[in-house]
Order: C-alpha cells, then sequence, then structure tokens
C-alpha cells in the first residue's frame, strides 16, 4: 500500500468535524457521506455465477430512497416514531433498508438473522416494534415483510422523508440478562469522532487510499455495525460482503474482493490458526522448521540470519498466498479474549492482528495501535480513543490493586435501555458505566480484559480465576471442537468444570486418550486453576450472537439436565430412565449396544454421544423418515416386528432395548404354550 504521512490521515479522518457542528442525528451522517463520496464504490459481491459485482455511493443513495418510497406505503398505517425489527443476514440489501426504515421515521430494531423465532417474537413484544423486515417464512405477531415484498411494492405515490434518531441494539446474551440497548444520532456521531486519534498512532487502520473491508461480523452486533459498516461507510471504504459464513466463502471473498481489512472475533482467528497448524504438520521436517523460523522472525524473536531469511521470505509469500492473500493490510480481533498463540501465529504469518475492545452498552472503544509487533503480542485492547475515558475499580478478589472493574465514561454510552418492556434512562456511576469487565491497566496506559465478573471463578487461594485463561491451555487438545470453562459450587467450595463439544469422528475407545491429553495439562497448573470436572457434552455448545460460549446456559444445563452430559468414560451424568431389573442384564448390553450402533450408523453420530435415555429427535436431531428406516432395521436385525401403533413412542435406545426383550419374552412364551 502507499505510505501515508500522520498528516494526511489526519485531514482526512478530520472529515467528523463538518458532522460534529451538524444537530448531530442520523440523517446527517447519510448525507454526509453519501454526497462526499458519491463517485466511490460502497461494496462488492457475488451473483449467482460467482462473478464480482459492485456499486457506488450514488445509487446506494438512490436505492435507500426508492427502498423508503415503497416501505413507507407498506406501513401507512403504523405511525411515525413506532419500532421497526430488522432481521436479516449479511449483505448489500442490509445497509439500504437500515436507511430506508430511518427514513421512513421510524427506530430501527436490529435483530440476528439466526435467532430462534420464538426469541425473536420476545423481543418484539419488549421493544414494542409495530413491524418487521424479515426474509421468513414463519409469520409473527406483528406485520412482516420479506425484501420482495418491498421491491415489488408500487412507489407511485408521494414520499416525503421523515428520519427517526434511534438504533436499538440487543444484548448478547452470554450472562442470560437479554437487555436492549437504545442509541441515538448523537451517541453513533460520537462514534465516528473516536477516530481523532487514530492518525496519532497508526496510519493503516484508516486512511486516504482504497480499503476493502470484510462484511463477516453480522452487522446487528454493535462490533460489526461502529466498525465495519458505520465507520467505513462514513469515510467512503468499500464492504466486501461474503455469500455465506462458510469457510470457502470468506475466503473467496477476502482473496476475490481483495479484503485489505479483516475484522472478527476471536473464534475466527483461532480457527486460521487452528487451519495453519495442521497445514503445517502435514508438511515435511524442513517445511516445519521454515514455518517456526517465520512465526519466530516476524515476532522479532531472531534474527534475518537466524531464520535463512531467503527462503523464509519466500516461503512466508507462497503461505500468504494460499490464506489470505498480501493484500491484507490490517486485522482486528474483538468481542473476547484472544489466545496468545492466536496472536503470534497470525502476526508471525506476517498479518498484524490487533486486539480490540467494545460492547454493546458502549459501543467500540479502543483498539491496539502500536506498529510494533511487540506490542501486539501483550495482547492489551490499546489505550481509549478520543473522547473516551476508562478506570478501574478495585476487586476485592484481587491482590492486584491495578485489577478491578472497568468502568466507561464518553458520548457513545448508550441513551437508554429496554429491561422486559420498561424503557430506562441508562443507569451511570458519576458519569461511567460499569461494564462488568475484569481490567488491569500498565504502566504505559495500556488496558487488558482479563474475563467478565459474572464468570470469574473464586479459586482455591481466594483470588479470582478467569474461565477463558483456562480455556486458554487447552484449546491444542486433539479432537475437541469447542470447550468452555466455569465454576460449580460443591462442598461449599467453587469448582471448575471444563466442557468440551467433541469432534463428531471420535469412538468411544480414543476418549480415555483426550482424557490424558486434558490431565497432562492439569497438572501443570497451579492448584487454584486446575480443573476438577470434565465432561462432553453431547450437543453443539450454546453461543451467543458474539460467538461466545454461553457459559451460563451450561451451568444451569448441569445442575437440570445432566442427561446431556458424559463423562469421559462415556456414561451419562444421568441415571438410566428404565428398569431392566428381571431381565437378564448380559442380554440387556448385547441388545442395547447393537440399537446403539444402529443409531449411530442411521444418525451419523459418534455412538459415546447416543445415551440410553437419548430421545430421537430432540436430543439426537432424528427425522421421521429415518425413524421409519431405522426402525425397518431393527426388525430385521433382531427378528422382530415392532407394532406400528408404537411408532413414534419409542424414541430412546433404552425405549427400544425393552421393547425388543418383551418381544422376545412374549415369542418364548407363546412358544412354550404351544408345545404344552
Amino acid at each position: 500500500m502507499t505510505n501515508y504521512s500522520k498528516k494526511d490521515c489526519q485531514k482526512f479522518i478530520d472529515q467528523y468535524k463538518s458532522l460534529m457542528e451538524s444537530s448531530m442525528t442520523l440523517r446527517d451522517i447519510y448525507e454526509n457521506f453519501t454526497t462526499i463520496h458519491a463517485d466511490k464504490t460502497c461494496c462488492y459481491y457475488f451473483d449467482e455465477d460467482d462473478k464480482i459485482k459492485s456499486y457506488t455511493y450514488a445509487r446506494y443513495k438512490y436505492e435507500v430512497w426508492s427502498l423508503a418510497k415503497r416501505l413507507s406505503s407498506l406501513l401507512s398505517g403504523i405511525p411515525a416514531g413506532s419500532i421497526v425489527a430488522l432481521k436479516l443476514k449479511n449483505s448489500p440489501m442490509w445497509p439500504l433498508m437500515f436507511w430506508a426504515i430511518l427514513m421512513t421515521g421510524h427506530p430501527v430494531l436490529l435483530i440476528a438473522a439466526n435467532l430462534q423465532h420464538d426469541n425473536t417474537e420476545n423481543l418484539l413484544k419488549d421493544a414494542k416494534a409495530m413491524a418487521i423486515i424479515a426474509n421468513e417464512e414463519d409469520p409473527y405477531s406483528i406485520p412482516s415483510y420479506r425484501i420482495n415484498n418491498v421491491r415489488n411494492t408500487e412507489e407511485d405515490h408521494s414520499f416525503t422523508a421523515n428520519w427517526a434518531d434511534e438504533v436499538l441494539f440487543c444484548s448478547s446474551g452470554t450472562t442470560g440478562n437479554i437487555k436492549i440497548m437504545v442509541m441515538n444520532g448523537q451517541n453513533l456521531c460520537h462514534q465516528i469522532a473516536e477516530a481523532a486519534n487514530i492518525p496519532l498512532h497508526s496510519t493503516t487502520l484508516m486512511h486516504p487510499g482504497k480499503i476493502r473491508i470484510l462484511a463477516m461480523i453480522p452487522l446487528h452486533h454493535v462490533f460489526g455495525f461502529v466498525a465495519v459498516f458505520l465507520w467505513f461507510s462514513f469515510y467512503g471504504k468499500a464492504l466486501v460482503y461474503p455469500n455465506s459464513s462458510a469457510s470457502s466463502d470468506l475466503m473467496k471473498a477476502i482473496k476475490k474482493g481483495k479484503c485489505t481489512h479483516i475484522f472478527s472475533v476471536p473464534l475466527f482467528w483461532d480457527s486460521v490458526a487452528q487451519q495453519l497448524n495442521r497445514m503445517v504438520a502435514q508438511q515435511k521436517e524442513k517445511r516445519q522448521e521454515m514455518v517456526k523460523n517465520m512465526i519466530a522472525y516476524n515476532t522479532h524473536q531472531i534474527s534475518k540470519e537466524q531464520a535463512g531469511f531467503g527462503g523464509t521470505r519466500f516461503f512466508n509469500n507462497a503461505l500468504k498466498k494460499k490464506l489470505f492473500g498480501k493484500q491484507v493490510e490490517y486485522c482486528i480481533s474483538g468481542g473476547g479474549y484472544l489466545l496468545p498463540r492466536t496472536a503470534s501465529i497470525i502476526n508471525g504469518i506476517g498479518y498484524p492482528l490487533y486486539n480490540g475492545y467494545g460492547m454493546t452498552e458502549v459501543g467500540v472503544s479502543s483498539v491496539e495501535q502500536s506498529k510494533k509487533v511487540e506490542n501486539r503480542l501483550l495482547n492489551s485492547i490499546g489505550r481509549p480513543f478520543s473522547g473516551i475515558e476508562y478506570k478501574i475499580v478495585p476487586s476485592e478478589h484481587s491482590s492486584n490493586p491495578n485489577e478491578g472493574e472497568l468502568y466507561i465514561k464518553g458520548g457513545t454510552i448508550h441513551c437508554e435501555e429496554i429491561i422486559e418492556g420498561k424503557r430506562r434512562k441508562t443507569p451511570l456511576v458519576d458519569g461511567f458505566f460499569p461494564t462488568g469487565d475484569i481490567a488491569t491497566c500498565d504502566k504505559s496506559g495500556r488496558y487488558y480484559i482479563k474475563g467478565r465478573i459474572k464468570d470469574t471463578i473464586i479459586g482455591s487461594n481466594g483470588e479470582n480465576v478467569y474461565p477463558d485463561e483456562i480455556e486458554s491451555y487447552f484449546r491444542d487438545v486433539k479432537h475437541i471442537n469447542n470447550l468452555a470453562v466455569f465454576g460449580i459450587h460443591e462442598e461449599n467450595n467453587e469448582k471448575i468444570v471444563m466442557v468440551c463439544d467433541l469432534e463428531n469422528n471420535v469412538t468411544t475407545d480414543q476418549l480415555p486418550s483426550i482424557k490424558g491429553d486434558i490431565d497432562s495439562i492439569n497438572a501443570t497448573l497451579p492448584n487454584e486453576k486446575r480443573i476438577s470436572h470434565v465432561y462432553v457434552y453431547k450437543k453443539a455448545l450454546p453461543i451467543a450472537n458474539n460467538m461466545k460460549v454461553k457459559r451460563f446456559v451450561l451451568q444451569k444445563e448441569l445442575k437440570s439436565n445432566p442427561e446431556n452430559f458424559l463423562s469421559f468414560d462415556g456414561k451419562s451424568l444421568a441415571k438410566p430412565t428404565i428398569s431392566f431389573d428381571g431381565y437378564d442384564q448380559k442380554e440387556v448390553k448385547e441388545v442395547m449396544d447393537k440399537i446403539r450402533k444402529l443409531f449411530s450408523k442411521t444418525l451419523y453420530l459418534p455412538e459415546f454421544k447416543i445415551e440410553p435415555n437419548s430421545s430421537w429427535a430432540e436430543d439426537l436431531g432424528g427425522d421421521s423418515m429415518s425413524y421409519i428406516t431405522m426402525v425397518q432395521e431393527l426388525n430385521d436385525n433382531f427378528k422382530v416386528n415392532i407394532p406400528t401403533d408404537k411408532y413414534g413412542k419409542l424414541l430412546t435406545v433404552e425405549d427400544f432395548t425393552k421393547e425388543i426383550l418383551d418381544i422376545r419374552k412374549d415369542g418364548k412364551e407363546s412358544k412354550k404354550n404351544s408345545e404344552k
């Protein structure tokens, strides 16, 4: 890329000044960037033939007006000022519909595209929304319109823009307390103005040249909305939309769309690092050594000479070409704990990965901006942006006086919030918002996030223990897809529990080996950080909107539904629901094992995830067609004829085991009677 001076970048960033001198509304933001950047490309996307398409901000403005005019007709019966929800996946249509709703005089409630129907209904009710734009077949309790409904509406009526000035965000739900945060134009104008001090530290995050940023993070989420959509639109940059969140579509969008900026959550960067590790492990020893030297050199641990710079540089370029391409200039991880190992690998490849911080209630408030890789590897969230103030309120369970809850003050804090349908002004403490995050600050003024207060475990020595840190020690254990650590109260103490989601191809025979790897790592940890119990979760771990595991859900489920958890000997934590007293126990085991194998074959699930009392549909995801096929195979295998009136009533391995044993028993008794 062209090297822009700080002066050039500062002059470019100063566009925000005219915005701050305006009435500071959402309309001002929109009119500013669609006018100034009319001739610039605003987005890139892929058509059905995988050809890349684009259009300018001038067309963007025309499309918004056209949609708003049509939408105003559909919403004519809904009073101005009433909330309209937007529930769409990322696409070029998302920003157009967002601005169109505002232009018709309706505040926008942003909802995750994949949120379940019942949960969406609850949000609509709490927010008192009067309509929803969603590409779904199922109807809602309020008027629902699909994109095509809006596009196909006649626009032969007069229309005057009547701008609303509020955006409503939903909390991620990682702690179970669902809130709706209201931000107005003033909050979001301040969010743009925060960029003022960036050129003093970084001339690559935002600069006058061409920038293409991957629109991967859902735009309903505050990270995606602020850091990708709002900020880069305001400065006339182009968003690149992947066709889906599948890794193949993401990679295609990055390479074919020539993305210069990639912002995502730690889960994405962890998967990239793991993919690289697997790729390297398949290489010859010499290549593995080159990768090791490349990472060490790029992170300033060894010299050019020690790295064998010529060969390493050639291999580094080849690796970049295979991964994201050489055009990537800037990467950010936000929304969670970034593993130090992941930061080292991504930066070691040569992609500058920075750690950032934000939350739904306050927007995006800081990112590490140092050009020095050593500072990026500290895993700090940097210093607060211009106009934002941080302070730390000490924690009673920490021996570190510089550790405590992070409080934030600034114009970006949401102005109101809705909890259980009741709207109120945002409660502040001396103008500060308590974030609920534990943080520390070093002598240079850099901040570090340790974890959430509600997730914090009180260790055996009375000190705070942070689940994110403990999880990081076990991320590389083979065959673990995902994991979560949390505390449970047991015998007047808080014990540390780890729950794992294993790969589907894992067999029962492999469980002891996986448990052995976990135990080996656990033995190296201090006593207060050691895991007391390790379980396998039979389902996929519950993920919140910000792609973090919902630890509180697992905590509750471990207490209320232990049958969904397995110990590493493959046994369920719950007792069998059907008694087999009076039956030949050897025969019971034999029949049960055969049925479990058939369940496994039909459902494409590992046997250890199929417990005796796992329900066919509810727990295992089976459908009616595969159920009938499976019953027919049971009949053939066991030489029985399960009555059709029991189809759909027999749902578990236990159910079928008892039914088959009873049929066998009845058959034996009938034979005896006939012999008499």
